[in-house]
């Protein structure tokens, strides 16, 4: 009796330790050595488990590692390894009793997988050895059917440059089908952008290596990809180079075609080659302000960081039928680049762009921390409003355009890229137009007020037969001394600079208007302003205004040029500016054409506007001359301009009226020009 009471008290404490197990587990410390021995002969990596591993039995039959790292054991670094957060296996038990395990699912829970940024290429890099022993490998017995990943990583790293990427958030699931079928769908955070893939693929019966694997794939990267990217290809293994051959797909409603590789044995080299129907590439547009122009807003300071171009090299060629950078449209396209040792070497041949061609090379240094540029480029026959607007939202300037461009410069923002600029700029404009600007108007319309800004319109328009200009570049500064324009109602010819990193103008200009429909076809010369012209300020917003300075420096000269013009606008009977002692009594308060008949009250009412009109454009400009006052000289101080005083004879009936002296006139010619 008492035998039987300690057999049941045995029967029922196994009882109570199998219920234990089946919901705590049963310890199985002792299968690590076992399992990472295994590891490292079957794949030359190193697996150490440094957290619990137990064996569950409910509700099914599972197995559960904990902190796991996986390296290669001849890497002294710890830069290239994945670790596991946990694995859990969970098998159905027939199939151990088979030898043949069948994992229902594989759960990884955060894998991280590190990787060293390279700047050099390793000619020999040290590959794991692998077990070289024939026969079928314990890969090939075990069947999974589903693996599903949380919350994993991939961290690029260069520890000597202080360099860490990351790729975040990665949740994928992976369904293998008895067909060999797999289908991985998923999620992840890259730079911070997010982004989606769904890969289809039919796995071939192992080893895989050398086998082709067809493969699709859809990718949606919004912030890197206008469009969702949808592709077919041919994937082949080899050693550590993936081969993508017949690729295949579209890029939005985009086909291309065209092949790949990449090798991973060492720093990453990819070879690229696609063709596209159309390929478009986004181009952020700088911020407007309130009025909707861009180029009152400073250049941005934000930097941008180049340094991830040290970490791999490639050869890529990308053609296509159609390409648009921003709004900008090249048709046919070919670009071929070269990226090594952190130098990107870019060549456009022969762009097709609105009726002309544009090529030359591009060059990007990221070897060191201030990244340089160099651009190199002919521009020939282009339509320049299309460009101009789509490439710098200008829509100022039309016509066929020819540009020779060659720039260098560094630095990591706009601002500091528009700063250091050097080098030397060509550019012609032919048998178009001014848009919104009336230049001729603008002229005229200085002689009565110092103007702010271009005085756009949207009616108004400049037609030009040429307007050209060639600029050396210094530090941001570019300097021009043969800036002209040609058009059938003006000419203007000019010099000055431009400061490219502030967005400021410093012009002086010569401008002169056409007054005949004949324009710049006729014999005589067009005729003068008289008057230099100042452009300064804010490119988008300058002031405009006759530049005194310039008459006070030299004042026969200018006296001559308003002569000059007097007799373009009035004919040379009209009196130039012989009659300027009467033209000028608007300053006076007096009536210049009262004392005129007949025929000649027309021609001295042009006379007084005239008069008006100029005294309006001395008084206004000489305090920015040399600060003269606008006094009477000293009573000995003969007026060369005006006749000495004489007893004037009577006049007949059919004698002509003189004009009468103008003593305002007398003065401001006195303090002009001395005479």
């Amino acid at each position: 009796m008492r035998a039987l009471k300690i057999a049941g008290a045995a029967v029922a404490a196994i009882i109570v330790i199998l219920a234990l197990l089946l919901f705590v587990g049963v310890p199985s410390g002792f299968l690590t050595s076992q399992m990472t021995d295994r590891v490292e002969r079957e794949t030359g990596y190193r697996l150490t488990i440094k957290g619990a591993t137990r064996i569950g039995l409910w509700p099914t039959l599972n197995v559960t590692l904990h902190d796991l790292t996986l390296q290669d054991p001849k890497d002294r670094e710890t830069s290239n390894r994945l670790t596991v957060g946990s694995v859990q296996a969970d098998i159905t038990l027939a199939s151990l009793w088979s030898g043949k395990p069948h994992i229902t699912e594989l759960k990884v829970n955060h894998p991280v997988l590190y990787r060293p940024l390279l700047r050099e290429r390793d000619q020999f890099p040290n590959a794991p050895s692998r077990s070289t022993k024939s026969g079928t490998s314990d890969g090939e017995n075990i069947a999974i059917d589903r693996i599903s990943v949380t919350d994993g990583g991939v961290v690029l790293s260069n520890l000597h440059d202080r360099v860490e990427k990351h790729i975040d958030g990665i949740n994928a699931d992976v369904r293998i089908g008895a067909d060999r079928h797999v289908k991985i769908t998923g999620t992840a955070r890259a730079n911070e952008q997010p982004l989606k893939f769904d890969i289809k693929a039919v796995a071939p019966t192992p080893p895989l290596e050398r086998q082709n694997i067809p493969v699709e794939l859809t990718l949606d990267a919004p912030g890197s990809l206008d469009a969702p990217l949808m592709a077919k290809a041919e994937v082949r293994l080899n050693g550590a180079i993936v081969m993508i051959n017949g690729v295949t797909g579209t890029l939005g409603d985009a086909a291309f075609n065209g092949w790949a590789s990449v090798d991973m044995a060492s720093k990453p080299l990819v070879k690229l080659d696609l063709d596209f129907q159309r390929l478009d590439v986004a181009m952020a547009k700088a911020p407007a302000d309130q009025s909707g122009s861009q180029g009152s807003q400073p250049w941005s300071n934000a930097t941008f960081d180049l340094n991830g171009i040290n970490y791999v090299d490639a050869q890529v060629r990308i053609s296509a039928a159609e390409l648009n950078v921003g709004q900008a449209r090249f048709a046919p396209a070919a670009i071929d680049a070269t990226l090594a040792g952190g130098v990107l070497k870019c060549g456009f041949p022969n762009l097709a762009a609105y009726g002309g061609q544009v090529n030359g090379q591009l060059l990007i240094d990221a070897t060191t921390g201030n990244p340089g540029f160099a651009l190199a480029s002919d521009i020939v026959g282009v339509r320049a409003l299309p460009l101009l607007q789509s490439a710098a939202d200008f829509d100022k300037l039309d016509g066929k355009m020819q540009a020779k461009i060659s720039v260098r410069s560094y630095g990591m923002s706009q601002r500091a890229i528009m700063s250091n600029l050097n080098g030397t700029v060509f550019a012609n404009f032919q048998d178009g137009a001014i848009r919104g600007l009336n230049v001729a108007q603008m002229i005229r319309n200085l002689t009565a007020s110092t103007l702010s800004g271009w005085q756009e319109g949207n009616e108004q328009a400049t037609d030009l037969s040429q307007l050209s200009a060639s600029f050396r570049i210094d530090k941001g500064q570019a300097v021009t001394t043969d800036l002209n324009l040609v058009g059938p109602l003006v000419k203007m010819t000019g010099a000055g600079t431009i400061d490219l990193g502030t967005k400021q103008l410093a012009f002086r200009v010569e401008p002169k208007l056409v007054m005949t429909t004949e324009g710049q076809g006729r014999a005589s010369d067009p005729v003068g302003l008289g008057i230099p012209v100042m452009i300064d300020g804010p490119w988008a917003q300058p002031r405009i205004y006759p530049d005194m300075a310039g008459i006070l420096d030299n004042p026969d000269a200018a006296y001559a040029k308003l002569k000059e013009m007097g007799k373009g606008l009035f004919g040379a009977n009209g009196g130039g500016l012989g009659g300027l002692s009467g033209l000028m009594n608007g300053l006076g308060g007096g009536n210049a054409g009262g004392n005129s008949a007949g025929g000649g009250g027309e021609q001295s009412d042009q006379l007084g506007k005239l008069g008006e009109t100029l005294g309006n454009l001395f008084q206004q400009g000489i305090g920015r001359g040399r600060g003269i006052p606008t006094q009477n000289p000293p009573a000995e101080a003969p007026a060369a301009s005006a006749p000495p005083p004489a007893q004037a004879p009577a006049q007949g009936q059919n004698d002509p009226p003189q004009q009468q002296d103008s003593q305002p006139m007398n003065d401001v010619l006195r303090q002009l020009f001395n005479r």
